[in-house]
């Protein structure tokens, strides 16, 4: 749809943006279609289950069950405000997103990305507390503590949802409406303005910058005290038990924050869209797909859950 015009070029806006998302013919968009419907399916499936196993068997309800739950909900949704539109625009001739479209699909990301790094560092003080401090864990990690850690969580992500969608679909985009990406992020989004993005890029690389070194220190110093612990720790399999448990949530920590730091929190990212696609289709759809298969493939408590469930209906 052509731009709105009211004499003056500098502020012509446009009622609709179009999502260029990947480069290349037909075979390649099919490629592109099946792997990202793959990626989708296998998101959506393997979410869904940790959700329905933590809900169901009782063992598994305890705090970091309960955070594991969040986390999986997140993800889930979070993929699911990105792939089906994505999906959709692969054999589309137009792949025409309304304004109001993408600053709605930019909220929600924001919201459950941000979300979702605030509830793997909650995850972390978790297990310190269980770790360090076994005695005063109950206490500490009551289900009205749990519950606010969480409801913070989401404080959080909707505090940089609100900044950054605001600040950012408030600028003048009158240079093009044709978005180098398959979703609407702010990097791209940035680029289309013709006003001055200054302040939207201290923004981006301070709040965003601040949100994961911060809380990617708060893990470390976790997991510095919880090795200390481990290390002192008599028993063998209890060892072994433990850094299972903590080895998957950080495998989990470093896949997230790695791929959204080179992203989001160093200036350098915002130059290079071309391979900002590449790592955008590993946070919003590759870890989110990892995260139930690396919590139920490492963690002995979940599997046993699982086959509990899968012979419920054979006792019936």
């Amino acid at each position: 749809m052509p731009p709105k015009r009211n004499g003056n070029l500098s502020m012509v806006h446009f009622q609709d943006f179009v999502l260029e998302g990947f480069e290349g013919g037909l075979e390649t968009q099919a490629l592109l279609f099946a792997v990202f419907l793959a990626l989708y399916m296998v998101t959506v499936l393997g979410n869904l289950l940790m959700i329905i196993v933590i809900t169901l068997d009782a063992r598994l309800h305890s705090p970091m069950y309960f955070f594991l739950k969040n986390l999986s909900f997140v993800d889930l949704c979070y993929s699911s405000v990105i792939a089906p539109k994505a999906l959709a625009n692969f054999f589309s001739s137009s792949k025409v997103i309304t304004f109001a479209g993408c600053a709605m699909q930019f909220f929600f990301f924001s919201l459950l990305g941000t979300t979702g790094a605030f509830l793997l560092g909650v995850m972390a003080y978790d297990r310190f507390m269980a770790i360090c401090n076994p005695l005063r864990y109950p206490i500490t990690m009551c289900q009205s503590a749990c519950t606010c850690l969480v409801l913070g969580a989401y404080c959080g992500g909707c505090f940089n949802s609100v900044v950054q969608t605001s600040f950012t679909f408030h600028l003048p985009f009158c240079s093009s409406n044709r978005i180098n990406h398959f979703f609407c992020d702010v990097v791209p989004l940035l680029k289309l303005s013709c006003g001055n993005t200054a302040i939207n890029e201290l923004l981006l690389f301070g709040i965003c910058g601040l949100i994961i070194v911060g809380l990617a220190f708060m893990v470390l110093i976790s997991y510095g005290y919880i090795i200390v612990t481990i290390l002192r720790m008599g028993s063998g399999a209890r060892r072994r038990k433990v850094f299972s448990t903590c080895g998957s949530h950080m495998t989990a920590v470093t896949l997230f924050f790695g791929t959204v730091f080179v992203m989001y929190a160093q200036p350098g990212a915002i130059e290079s869209m071309e391979q900002g696609k590449v790592v955008s289709v590993f946070y919003t759809l590759v870890i989110p797909m990892l995260n139930p298969l690396i919590y139920s493939l490492r963690n002995k408590d979940v599997k046993e859950a699982l086959r509990r469930l899968g012979q419920k209906p054979m006792a019936l």
